[in-house]
């Protein structure tokens, strides 16, 4: 697998490739934790020390690359300069470790065009193949599918990155990209997928099956792994997903299942293996779901001493309420995952 060349610009007339198909992770922010020498409870530094053992902690355990700076990286709340610091300490990471084809996508969160392309160009400095851009949702209920449709258009035409769109209503006043015009923009040159964080499986049908879009240029990812393998029958690639950050062979092993079935052809125990699979990890979303961010990083300490619990920003510091009694209501649950996740481990089918 080779990665997107580094020079290439977002012309009209070079069609870009997807990145390859497999599983992703939106991998959380690491700052500084209570009692080292740099802890500031306002604005903790970042730990890229931890941020390096939690990207070598996937790409071992299956996972084709990493989100960096979406929604789970708490990206609104990092300067530029440290945006791109992040970057580059983890694309030195994965080189120097044997995984320079796995590649970084870099999400931006701005309303203004010129910005989002000027951080889509430091980006790729920093060592990101592909940019993944979040909607403009300020306006959101006044905006037009075509406003909706022109503005990305018009980002990824100056675009030095292959782009794909984010699209999570959630985080975007709920803002709604609607599946024609999907279907218009996957015929953009330089937009080759997209990320889809909501539950909305019709839309998500109307997009991963539609005719009238070229699948091979354009990916639709499922921002849930709880709807992985759903997606995966509607013609989804695959899965960016935030339970795979604490699990990764977990999640790539649905996806293998999956794909590894449909090749040779699927069998009752297939299915039986899949949804098994499924169920799983749709129990330790939940916490996905309730707690986002702040419910990865507490499960990321709890589960293999990786980052702190209240290692956040604010408002984000502290971590979830109720701390020990909070976790309670969870720890079954994960502690089964882990010794699934080391079940898969002591495989050797994954990494």
């Amino acid at each position: 697998m080779s990665l997107p060349d580094r020079t290439m610009n977002g012309s009209r007339g070079a069609q870009a490739s997807p990145p390859p198909q497999g599983i992703y992770v939106p991998v959380p922010t690491f700052f500084a934790g209570e009692g080292t020498a740099s802890y500031d409870p306002v604005t903790p530094p970042l730990d890229t020390k931890t941020q390096s053992e939690h990207s070598l902690f996937l790409v071992r355990g299956g996972i084709k690359g990493l989100v960096i700076l979406g929604s789970s990286g708490e990206a609104i709340f990092l300067r530029n300069k440290e945006r791109n610091e992040l970057i580059s300490s983890q694309r030195k990471t994965l080189d120097e470790n044997g995984y320079k084809d796995r590649p970084i996508i870099a999400g931006t969160a701005t309303q203004q065009i010129d910005d989002t392309v000027e951080m889509i160009k430091e980006s790729k400095d920093a060592g990101a193949e592909y940019a993944m851009v979040l909607g403009p949702g300020y306006f959101a209920p006044s905006t037009s599918q075509q406003g909706i449709q022109k503005w990305f258009e018009a980002v990824a035409d100056r675009s030095v990155l292959p782009v794909m769109i984010y699209h999570y209503p959630g985080v975007t006043n709920n803002l709604h990209i609607a599946p024609a015009t999907f279907e218009k923009l996957a015929a953009h040159p330089n937009i080759v997928g997209t990320k889809l964080s909501h539950g909305m499986i019709d839309d998500q049908t109307l997009i991963a099956a539609s005719p009238r879009i070229d699948h091979d240029h354009f990916y639709v990812f499922t921002g849930l792994g709880q709807n992985l393998l759903p997606v995966l029958t509607i013609g989804g690639v695959a899965a960016i997903d935030g339970l795979a950050g604490i699990f990764p062979r977990i999640v790539v092993r649905l996806f293998r299942l999956y794909n590894d079935s449909a090749a040779k052809g699927t069998t009752k125990e297939d299915i039986k293996a899949m949804r098994d699979l499924q169920f799983r990890i749709c129990e330790g979303e939940k916490i996905v779901a309730k707690w986002a961010v702040i419910g990865i990083k507490e499960a990321l300490a709890r589960m293999w001493g990786m980052g702190s619990k209240t290692g956040g920003r604010l408002p984000l510091a502290g971590g979830f309420e109720g701390g020990d009694e909070e976790w309670k209501k969870w720890e079954k649950t994960f502690q089964g995952l882990k010794e699934l996740e080391e079940q898969f481990k002591a495989e050797g089918k994954e990494g």
